[in-house]
């Protein structure tokens, strides 16, 4: 025989409303002993509620999508066990997934969630496929931006100032008296054209012509990190310095270095971003511009949650400073 709600209020002892608000986590005054005298009344009848019913009645199901694109990548698995905890402390689960960067997975992806009649999208960094993007907005289906400052999509952004961290990793360089400075971008991510914006007005601000030779755009992984580092030093003059767009680039120019002998900080100068575990865990400890992940993350989550909940779909654009993390990587230039 199937339990229903009635089963768990009559174990209970407490009316069905009781059990209702349990189920929807509206526990605000209620008594954290009958809060758990209903938790165990379900656990001992095996009662799990019918989320499709209530999303069905306009209930929602209390489930929102997180959309990265590399989950292999620190910065996105650190900011998804936030959102994730966060999300949870407010009723809600999530259900994530890795695009790739490709279109055709972030339309799949879109898709199922929507057959799942989630509540809303949380969209992390870029997202390729800009009409599904628009027709969720246009549906007036809740959707948040996090980390992708795009002005031509209108949905509430919670961003890092991506130039002003450009800018400070540069003028750190500077400031140790390198002036041959590269950097290697994240092809397609908004956020890299903003640090390489940042890059470059902190080498006008010194009076320094960016080089061609030394901007290398690639995907942002470890081996591409190796390889830009590889390019640059088959260069007749290479780099002193190089600023990575993300952490992964970084961790790549080190172990690039460190393969063709070339001591960090003693030949090389070096500044990553993100401030991912990847950048205390390697040796020398790395360099790096910090985002504030649990502030973005938290953000994202309660932005979200707050529109699902009101249904007022204005947009909001709330920007986090970004800070230089000083550790092993950086130094001043030998040959000054």
């Amino acid at each position: 025989m199937k339990v229903t709600i009635y089963d768990v209020a009559k174990r209970a002892g407490v009316s069905i409303a009781t059990v209702s608000k349990v189920i929807n986590n509206q526990t605000g005054n209620m008594r954290d002993s009958t809060k758990r005298r209903v938790q165990k009344a379900m656990e001992e009848l095996n009662y799990h509620p019918n989320i499709m019913a209530s999303a069905l009645m306009g209930k929602g199901t209390k489930t929102v999508g997180l959309l990265v694109p590399d989950i292999s990548n620190p910065f996105f698995s650190e900011i998804a066990g936030i959102i994730e905890n966060r999300a949870h402390e407010r009723g809600y689960s999530v259900i994530l997934c890795s695009t790739g960067e490709n279109e055709e997975k972030e339309k799949k992806y879109v898709e199922l969630l929507q057959n799942k009649l989630i509540d809303g999208f949380i969209i992390g960094s870029t997202f390729q496929n800009k009409n599904i993007l628009a027709e969720l907005i246009q549906n007036r289906l809740p959707v948040v931006l996090l980390t992708q400052d795009d002005p031509s999509i209108d949905a509430p952004k919670v961003i890092v100032d991506d130039f002003k961290g450009g800018y400070e990793a540069t003028i750190h360089h500077l400031q140790n008296g390198h002036c041959k400075i590269a950097i290697i971008s994240e092809q397609w991510a908004l956020s890299s054209v903003k640090r390489t914006e940042g890059y470059l007005q902190a080498l006008k601000t010194y009076g320094i012509e960016p080089k061609p030779e030394y901007m290398i755009k690639t995907r942002g992984s470890i081996p591409n990190g190796m390889k830009a580092l590889a390019d640059f030093f088959r260069l007749p003059d290479p780099p002193t310095a190089i600023f990575a767009c993300n952490d992964q680039l970084a961790i790549g120019v080190i172990l690039g270095a460190k393969e063709k002998g070339i001591p960090i900080p003693g030949q090389l100068s070096l500044v990553g971003f993100d401030d991912t575990i990847l950048a205390r865990a390697t040796y020398p400890r790395l360099t790096t511009v910090a985002q504030p992940i649990s502030e973005l993350g938290n953000s994202a989550v309660d932005l979200l949650i707050d529109k699902i909940q009101t249904g007022r779909f204005q947009s909001q654009r709330i920007l986090y400073n970004p800070e230089l993390i000083i550790r092993e990587t950086t130094g001043k230039n030998p040959a000054v």
